[in-house]
């Protein structure tokens, strides 16, 4: 029984055309980059909503198995009350701060 489960069972990211998982991985790194530009680190985000750093460290790459909720769960702990489209329009003035000072770095 549980080895006809297993079979049944659909990769994420097989399910997924090559755009979509391109989408991911964009979502992911704009997770992590929020989350690098308001000084938290994974562990500590991964903590503040309630789940493993592991889950964490799978949404930061796009992983398209994690669930919507979870990836919700994670913003609110990075930047509470930042609502998805907010953070999806990227204007967080967190992630300006960033690239100011990557810019900065790059220039010496």
């Amino acid at each position: 029984m549980i080895e006809h489960w297993l079979k049944m069972r659909v990769s994420q990211a097989a399910a997924l055309s090559p755009e979509l998982i391109v989408e991911t991985e964009k979502i992911g790194r704009c997770l992590a980059r929020l989350r690098i530009a308001r000084h938290i680190s994974q562990t500590e985000a991964a903590l503040r909503a309630g789940f493993s750093r592991n889950t964490a460290y799978r949404l930061e790459k796009g992983d398209p198995g994690i669930a919507l909720g979870q990836l919700l769960r994670y913003l609110d702990a990075i930047a509470p009350g930042k609502s998805l489209q907010s953070f999806l329009a990227e204007d967080d003035s967190a992630i300006v701060a960033l690239e100011e000072r990557e810019r900065t770095k790059r220039v010496r």
